[in-house]
């Protein structure tokens, strides 16, 4: 049923644009989650970088004969080196990236979830919607599934320790999964290129992929691993506590 255009008029706008308005408090908690932890993103992604076999072939030893840090050196290096706000450096495109997709994929699963799926009347969630979410696929799927199991399932409530426990576990499993892709992404991004702009170390994420673990092992591809995971657990927690908690205050429903 229609609601009548002058009650329309007096709902709260995050009943009026129910959409818009979970965009814009999901970008909002990215902000905050993004300005957090970003110093974490930037030595994950430095780590990264460590003992790349394919520079070999160019003759660039620079890289390869540094010694090798671990997450604790790389941090203390770039304060030292460069300087301590350099820890946030390429912040700002970071944060308008976070808007963009955290508030896209927010709206997309949930209508996901609730439109075409549907939810069954015992609040549970088909696990389908696994395969609706990217690279990092469960970082959505493992909140959403862990919080309303923990409501469900024991004597939790929907309130901030059911959220942070969550939030802990989605962290943990985009970590584990997100990883290896992270990794050949950094590679490619930062591989030096000729002057038609084509990479000199790699001819697709396939061939950055097989060099990697030809040239250093499986386990390169969790390089950066630490890191990665202790950023984003933090992130994923203040993500969680933000968007539930400017939910609450906003007067929309819990996710």
């Amino acid at each position: 049923m229609s609601v009548p255009e002058d009650e329309e008029r007096l709902l709260p706008l995050a009943q009026r644009w129910p959409r818009a308005s979970k965009f814009l408090l999901s970008g909002c908690a990215a902000t905050v989650a993004e300005l957090a932890t970003f110093p974490l993103d930037l030595t994950k992604t430095r780590l990264q970088m460590q003992g790349e076999a394919a520079l070999a072939r160019l003759g660039d030893s620079a890289r390869e004969s540094a010694p090798y840090r671990g997450m604790v050196r790389t941090a203390l290096g770039i304060i030292q080196e460069e300087g301590f706000l350099k820890l946030w450096q390429g912040v700002t495109p970071a944060i308008y990236r976070h808007i963009v997709y955290s508030g896209g994929r927010m709206v997309t699963y949930e209508h996901l979830r609730e439109v075409v799926f549907g939810k069954s009347e015992d609040k549970h969630y088909p696990l389908c919607l696994v395969t609706a979410e990217q690279p990092k696929c469960p970082y959505l799927t493992t909140y959403d599934t862990v919080k309303h199991y923990l409501v469900l399932n024991t004597p939790l409530e929907d309130n901030i320790m059911t959220h942070g426990l969550s939030s802990l576990c989605s962290g943990l499993v985009a970590s584990i999964l997100g990883t290896p892709a992270d990794v050949i992404k950094s590679r490619i991004m930062n591989q030096p290129r000729d002057k038609q702009g084509r990479g000199l170390l790699y001819k697709s994420s396939t061939d950055c992929l097989i060099q990697a673990v030809q040239g250093e092992g499986f386990m390169s591809l969790y390089k950066g691993f630490l890191p990665s995971w202790l950023r984003m657990t933090p992130w994923s927690l203040v993500f969680w506590l933000t968007y539930e908690k400017i939910r609450e205050m906003s007067g929309v429903s819990p996710f």
